[in-house]
């Protein structure tokens, strides 16, 4: 037990808040200097104000991602505000720096900071009404045709597209800055060289910003998908073992007893692992297509869980063509009878319908996978084991499913999990952007 040096003999008392390690020389000086109340006062506030720090900082990167792409999900309105007028500062700098070269000539003019001033000032209106113009023109744009089409742009068509925004924006934005600040529209014939060639710059500039950024999103976007789809591959080619071996331990025990579900259950196990492997030689899939993959899988679960499993899937012929990505449904479909079914003694029923419908103005294709199982907080609290990677059941699936469709579709796709209405059982909706196979 430590001692006080400042009360003689009597022993002094850590402070429950202190760590139990090797205090600093700072956290003791507090701790001696001040009453355990006040000490710990302090070293809740310095705590608080760390987390509000870091929290803040969080809050400006992530706001700042959302600001520059187009394809996360949107910032509040007060940080995209924000931003535009910080970028709005930057570019209104360069305005001013281009405006001294071409007109100062002594060092006192580049001395001189009133009128730094004045022509950073007059420069920031500019560059606000500019910023603000093209900002609202890539909003309008992404909201008329969503982002899910800006993986398609590629070479040329992707540096017309990042260029021409901000070139028309410029465009519109500038003459209403130079009304705003000297109470009348611009003429063509008042304006002269420098401003031109300033003008000029200054756009090409902003053109060539976001051009470069987009192109290396772009990439960035596209290699991620690829590593998370030969992750992917590589996962589901490692299929889980006991998975197969309990299928085929099952056979073993009904070759004896029930040699017809036997073989049933062998061929819905040929069925499924050809369709699983061919689902993996390709980038794109159909909604036909993995449904039925779906069902193979149902129906080797059935096979072991007999009647305590049952299921539904509903999709009309027309929406069987729609693009979509393998194995996505996979994950949703093992944790409605994993986490839902299978610790229910009387098992349950899955439903797997799917929809077209419109979101947010959108042509979409929504797939629900509900079950009546357990619900999300019974599979919350669900004692989990051991298995390679973790502990089993720790949400890695579906993280990684969010992360395919973010590569794939940005912010036009959701997946969302939702207790159903009478509070027994689980829904997962899976929302992509409309697209035709034949088109994909």
């Amino acid at each position: 037990m430590a001692r006080d040096s400042t009360r003689g003999d009597r022993p002094f008392r850590r402070p429950p808040f202190a760590p139990p390690v090797v205090d600093s020389p700072s956290r003791l000086a507090i701790r001696h200097a001040l009453p355990a109340a006040t000490a710990q006062a302090a070293y809740t506030g310095r705590m608080t104000n760390t987390s509000h720090s870091k929290a803040l900082l969080a809050a400006l990167r992530g706001s700042w991602r959302s600001w520059m792409d187009a394809e996360q999900p949107p910032a509040p309105v007060g940080w995209q505000i924000f931003w535009t007028f910080v970028w709005a500062g930057g570019f209104a700098l360069v305005f001013t720096v281009i405006g001294f070269v071409a007109t100062a000539r002594t060092v006192a003019d580049w001395l001189d900071g009133s009128t730094w001033g004045l022509w950073l000032g007059r420069n920031y209106i500019v560059s606000a009404i500019i910023s603000f113009a093209i900002q609202g023109l890539f909003k309008l744009v992404f909201r008329w045709f969503g982002t899910a089409w800006l993986a398609t742009l590629a070479g040329w068509r992707r540096t017309a597209f990042f260029s021409a925004i901000p070139l028309l924006g410029t465009a519109i934005g500038w003459p209403i800055g130079i009304a705003l600040i000297y109470g009348r529209a611009p003429m063509v014939s008042a304006l002269t060289s420098g401003m031109v060639i300033s003008l000029a710059v200054v756009t090409l500039l902003m053109s060539l910003l976001f051009h470069l950024y987009f192109s290396l999103r772009h990439k960035e976007i596209k290699a991620r998908m690829r590593a998370n789809e030969a992750q992917l591959r590589l996962l589901q080619g490692q299929m889980e073992p006991h998975f197969l071996f309990n299928t085929l331990a099952n056979v073993i025990c009904l070759v004896d007893t029930d040699a017809a579900r036997a073989k049933h259950t062998l061929e819905a196990l040929t069925d499924y692992l050809r369709a699983s492997l061919g689902s993996l030689r390709g980038d794109d899939s159909t909604l036909g297509a993995e449904l039925d993959l779906a069902g193979r899988y149902l129906q080797l679960m059935q096979s072991r869980m007999d009647e305590r499993l049952r299921f539904e899937i509903a999709a009309d012929d027309a929406l069987r063509r729609a693009a979509l990505m393998p194995l996505v449904l996979q994950p949703l479909i093992e944790n409605a009878v994993k986490h839902g079914l299978e610790p229910q003694v009387e098992g349950g029923t899955v439903r797997v319908k799917a929809l077209r419908l419109a979101v947010d103005g959108r042509d979409s294709l929504q797939v629900c996978v509900e079950d009546d199982g357990a619900g999300l907080a019974a599979a919350a609290n669900r004692p989990r084991r051991l298995v390679a990677g973790g502990a089993d059941g720790n949400g890695i699936a579906l993280a990684n499913l969010r992360e395919r469709l973010r590569s794939r579709f940005g912010a036009a796709a959701r997946l969302t999990l939702s207790e159903l209405e009478d509070g027994h059982g689980t829904r997962a909706c899976l929302v992509i952007p409309w697209q035709d196979a034949r088109a994909a």
